[in-house]
């Protein structure tokens, strides 16, 4: 595995097949403006390296993930040398990527100077990603999305992302005691905010536990909110967990919130919760929306509205027949989307391309 120089923080080491060589345009959680001269430097470092790993192995197939901020000539480079390839994608960088890439977005709707520029310096200007790979991508809600960016994408392929099956280890109900988690980045766009504020609308024993990392300056006016709103001794901060750790923390809970704000790609924390037995408060934006079902395996709220997120709990907390029904609703729907199903359909369909076929 061929990726950048950056790492999240966290416990887990690296598996020995994992190369940290790669250079991004993302840094600090901001796309900073870099010169010409480095944007240069960065293009022709990434494909030294790139060209390097290739001469080395020599594929038979290549799979792309996460290209958003990365040099997306790498992808044209491969399409160059034939080499087959699959575009994993499970968030927006087919439409954000091309915006971010300094070097190949310089040359957008210049096409004399895009073709002086890539005979001059070597490095591919233009991209055809979908010339490139064939591209799985998370969930419809991606696919109409690219697709409004003008990607036709007419032999792409849906394959959704599962859980751990150690998830699914029968784990016992609990009694209510107030118990909130967030699980996740703490992104304002993921709507961490709101489920603080829910608190507010809580008895004084309901409890918040934020697990997951994110920029720094967003944790600090967490902090801030919720001492605004005198929440602070009911929020607690774990950061970031190893993944062996989640399941139980899941468990711990009584409701696991989900409050995106955006049109999130797909949503792997309600169905992680779900698995466990928990009960999921979400706003079903995005790829979540095509799983998730009200009153039958959630409870589905109004986006940016952290009352609505505390009217859904009081009900948990007084519904007990309603908890039974959501644990039931919810284990039935994560038994469907595995981390077992989704290699078995990526390996297909890496196999598929690179004996020359297209994914079926």
């Amino acid at each position: 595995m061929l990726t950048t120089d950056f790492r999240i923080e966290t416990e887990e080491p690296d598996g020995p097949d994992t190369f940290r060589e790669l250079r991004w345009y993302w840094r600090d959680h901001e796309w900073p403006r870099i010169s010409w001269p480095a944007r240069v430097a960065l293009e022709r470092h990434n494909a030294a390296v790139l060209e390097r790993h290739l001469a080395e192995l020599q594929p038979d197939v290549l799979a792309w993930w996460a290209m958003g901020g990365m040099s997306l000539s790498l992808i044209e480079r491969v399409r160059r040398a034939a080499i087959p390839a699959v575009a994993f994608v499970h968030d927006d960088w087919l439409v954000y990527g091309p915006q971010v890439d300094l070097w190949t977005s310089a040359f957008r709707r210049r096409p004399r100077l895009a073709a002086a520029a890539d005979r001059v310096s070597g490095i591919p200007t233009v991209v055809n990603i979908e010339a490139a790979a064939h591209c799985l991508l998370v969930s419809e809600t991606i696919r109409a999305h690219a697709r409004a960016a003008g990607y036709a994408l007419g032999d792409s392929s849906i394959v959704h992302p599962g859980i751990d099956p150690t998830y699914l280890e029968r784990r016992p109900d609990r009694s209510w005691t107030w118990s909130l988690l967030y699980a996740g980045r703490l992104d304002e766009r993921k709507g961490v905010s709101d489920a603080v504020l829910a608190l507010a609308g809580l008895p004084e024993e309901a409890t918040l536990t934020l697990a997951g990392a994110g920029d720094q300056r967003v944790s600090a006016r967490l902090r801030e909110l919720a001492t605004h709103r005198r929440l602070e001794n009911r929020v607690r901060e774990l950061g970031m967990r190893p993944r062996a750790e989640l399941p139980e923390i899941y468990a711990a809970a009584d409701v696991v919130l989900f409050p995106v704000r955006w049109e999130e790609p797909w949503g792997l924390v309600p169905l992680e919760a779900m698995a466990v037995g928990r009960p999921v408060i979400a706003t079903g934006r995005g790829g979540s929306g095509e799983y998730l079902r009200h009153e039958q395996n959630c409870l589905l709220v109004p986006v940016a509205d952290p009352m609505a997120i505390a009217h859904a709990a009081r009900r948990l907390a007084s519904e007990p027949e309603l908890r039974t029904r959501l644990r039931a609703g919810g284990l039935q729907t994560a038994r469907r989307y595995t981390e077992t199903g989704f290699n078995r359909a990526a390996m297909e369909a890496l196999t598929q391309v690179a004996g020359g076929r297209q994914p079926t």
